[in-house]
This record gives structure tokens, C-alpha cells and sequence, in this order.
């Protein structure tokens, strides 16, 4: 049984692609049972964030992972398999090290997706597909993660998302504090984008969310107001810039309905913010006069300005990595002597009842404890000698001699003596 991580992300796979294997929150626990039940793995979690789907598997080969992965999403495996990625064992541990650590995300040094990792575990860990293995390989995951953040500079100076998206309506519009903006969702995207945006004290600031409650929350914190999701297409062109990220998985805003609200704001511009796997903005919406649509992978080039400040921080963090990576391998293959270790014991504790009990009948008999007790230390001796004596004078050549290596540094023997 190996470890594998493998799966897509925003390196190997353009949004398109990726927003086709996302996977649904509220179906992820169904999804690992499934993954479970139809190949054979032994246990399983699932990553699935805006810029990656990943699969973390302890199995006999990734081969079938992948062909699921595909299948679940009803694709082809070979529209799949271009941009799919497989760590084997040591380089899986390594990934899933590094991107716990934000040194594999669009964003370096991230916090987010330290706690998108932990929402996975929790998932596998209610679906009931997290074994010893992965859930050791988990909790070690986030100690490394905890320990780069704290000994490294990864996470200084970093340019979010949220602080992107501020940035390219800034491109647009010489002043936010004169645009109304409206964040569509209330997760906590869209919170560290209200945030951002709140510090900009736009003209209004305004959430339409599915819960009504959580949108209440998020827009008094921020001075804003509220609309139900199904106002938005009456109300859109009030609005300036847009902003959102849900879970649906059809888009919430589409091309009729932006085209009316042009019509209404008489062609002034709108900038749109698409922060959501799969999208919530139709892509041919990017395609309008007066309309300037951002998506995920239009903001790598924003972020990349504090990227220089944290590449010192990045080898310090990868020599970390190393280092705890190496320390989780002993550990598994530590794992894998225990059953042998556990039955050597087995063995050496009957045989030491049995002795005792021979002997406890002797002195129950009334015979001298002296030589009883001189009898049960030889006897006991012999007892477990008897296996190593008897393979040594069983074999011959260079068996034997390998043998004899193997038993001097079990008994820490010196043939000199």
C-alpha cells in the first residue's frame, strides 16, 4: 500500500479545465464513499479549492484514482489525463508539505489553504475514509505547515486576491470610494474581499447571498446593505464593480442580464470579479463592450508583486520540507516492522509463560529454588536462541554469511571476543 497525491491545478490546467473536476462540498462525503467503494483504495481525502482538485490516496497504484476522478466528472480519462500530476510515496508526502505551506499556491505563502486542507481532512474524517496512514500524514502535514509559517518570512508581504481584485478596479475606475460594489456570496472569499474593498470606503457596499442571515452579517460588519439573490439581475446595473465567489454549480450571472444592465447604466463601465470554481459569470460576458471580466487566472500577474521579498523565505521553507519528510518515511517504515516486532514479542512472552509455569510447578513440588531458577534461565535461553542457532547452521555461502552480518548486529556481537 502506497501514498499518492495527485490532481490539477492552476500550474498544469487553465480554469476551464479546472472548473470541470471541482467537486461539489455538500457531495464530497458521497464522492469518497464512492471512490471507496468502486476502486481499490484503502483510504482517501479530496482538495478541491478554486485553483486545485487533488486526490490524497493510500493505495496499490494511482492508476485508479485517476480513472475515477474522470469518471465521476463523466470525462474522458484523456481529457483528464494531460493535465493530471501523480507524487508517488515520498514526492506525495512532499507535496502535500508544500502546499499546506503555501509554496505551491497561486499566491505565495497563502493562509487560506492551510485551513481548505483541514476542512478535507475533517471531510474524509466524517465520510469515514481517513485511515492511520493519511491521518497521520495529515496531522504531520499541518505541524510543517505551522512550523514554516512561524520560523520563515513566506507569509510577509503578501498580495491576496482580495487585495488583487481591489487593485484591477483601481485600473479601471481612478476611485473606488466613488463606485457601488456588490459581492455576490458570503463565504470567506467574499468576506476577505469586503474587507479590502470596506478600506476603500466605496459609495455603497452592498451582499446578495443564498442565506439572507449570513449576508446580514457580513454587510453589517462592513457598513453595507443586503439583496436577495434573485434581485440581483433587477438590480445589477446600479452596481459599479462585482465581485463573486459561490458554490453554485451553474453561473449566477449571465450574458442576457449583464446585457440588459448595460442598457440601463447606458454603456458605463463595469468591472466583474470572478473568484468562483465552476464560474459564476458566464464567459461570454468577458467578451462586451464596457465590460472588463477578471477571473482567477487574470490575477497571477497582479500577485506576483510581492513575490521577490518572500524567495529567501522559500528555500529556508524547503529545507524544512526536506527535513520532515525525511523524518515521516522512518516513520512509515517503522509502521511497516510493527506486526513483525509485535509477533516476535508474542512468541517470546509464551515461551516465557510456559517456562514459568514449569517452573512455579517445581517449586510448588518442594525441590530446591536455586536450581530451579538456574534451570528456567537456561532453559529460556535455549528457547530463543534455538531460531537464530538453528537457521545460522542451516545455511551455507554467502546466505550464511549475510546471516551471520544480521545476527551480529541484532545481539551486538564482536568476533573478536
Amino acid at each position: 500500500m502506497q501514498l499518492f497525491a495527485l490532481g490539477i491545478n492552476h500550474h498544469t490546467a487553465p480554469l476551464a479545465v479546472r472548473e470541470q473536476v471541482a467537486f461539489d462540498p455538500l457531495r464530497l462525503s458521497l464522492a469518497l464513499n464512492e471512490l471507496l467503494r468502486a476502486k481499490p483504495v484503502r483510504e482517501a481525502a479530496i482538495l478541491s479549492t478554486c485553483n486545485r482538485t487533488e486526490l490524497y490516496c493510500a493505495a496499490e497504484s494511482s492508476d485508479a484514482p485517476a480513472e475515477w476522478l474522470a469518471e465521476y466528472h463523466s470525462l474522458p480519462t484523456s481529457q483528464v489525463k494531460p493535465y493530471l500530476y501523480t507524487h508517488p510515496q515520498r514526492d506525495a508526502v512532499r507535496h502535500m508539505f508544500r502546499v499546506a505551506s503555501g509554496l505551491d499556491s497561486m499566491v505565495l505563502g497563502e493562509p487560506q489553504i492551510l485551513g481548505q486542507m483541514k476542512q478535507a481532512c475533517r471531510a474524509a474524517e466524517e465520510a469515514g475514509t481517513m485511515g492511520t496512514l493519511l491521518g497521520k500524514l495529515f496531522q504531520r502535514t499541518f505541524a510543517v505547515a505551522k512550523e514554516v509559517r512561524s520560523t520563515t518570512a513566506i507569509g510577509a508581504n503578501i498580495v491576496s486576491m482580495a487585495a488583487a481584485a481591489v487593485h484591477l478596479s483601481e485600473r479601471i475606475f481612478e476611485r473606488v470610494s466613488e463606485q457601488k460594489v456588490l459581492f455576490i456570496g458570503a463565504g470567506e472569499m467574499i468576506e476577505l474581499c469586503a474587507a479590502h474593498f470596506a478600506g476603500a470606503k466605496p459609495a455603497r457596499l452592498t451582499v446578495a447571498n443564498r442565506t439572507p442571515e449570513r449576508a446580514a452579517i457580513l454587510a453589517e460588519r462592513f457598513g453595507g446593505d443586503t439583496l436577495r439573490l434573485d434581485e440581483v439581475a433587477d438590480r445589477l446595473a446600479e452596481y459599479d464593480i462585482v465581485v463573486s465567489c459561490t458554490a453554485s454549480p451553474l453561473p449566477i450571472v449571465g450574458l442576457g442580464m449583464v446585457e440588459r444592465a448595460l442598457k440601463v447604466r447606458r454603456h458605463r463601465p463595469m468591472v466583474m470579479v470572478d473568484l468562483a470554481l465552476p464560474r459564476d459569470i458566464e464567459e461570454e460576458v468577458g467578451k462586451l463592450d464596457d465590460i472588463f471580466l477578471y477571473t482567477l487566472d487574470d490575477l497571477g500577474e497582479i500577485i506576483e508583486s510581492g513575490l521577490e521579498s518572500r524567495q529567501a523565505a522559500v528555500v529556508e521553507a524547503e529545507a524544512i520540507i526536506d527535513n520532515r519528510v525525511a523524518n515521516f518515511l522512518q516513520w512509515m517504515d517503522a509502521r511497516e516492522a510493527v506486526p513483525t516486532i509485535r509477533a516476535l514479542r508474542d512468541s517470546a512472552e509464551r515461551m516465557r509463560r510456559h517456562e514459568l509455569e514449569h517452573a512455579l510447578k517445581r517449586l510448588a513440588s518442594g525441590e530446591d529454588a536455586g536450581a530451579i531458577l538456574d534451570a528456567l534461565s537456561h532453559r529460556l535461553t535455549n528457547k530463543l536462541l534455538h531460531g537464530p542457532t538453528q537457521a545460522l547452521n542451516q545455511t551455507e555461502g554467502e546466505e550464511r554469511a549475510e546471516l551471520q552480518h544480521l545476527v551480529s548486529r541484532l545481539y551486538h556481537l564482536h568476533r573478536d571476543n
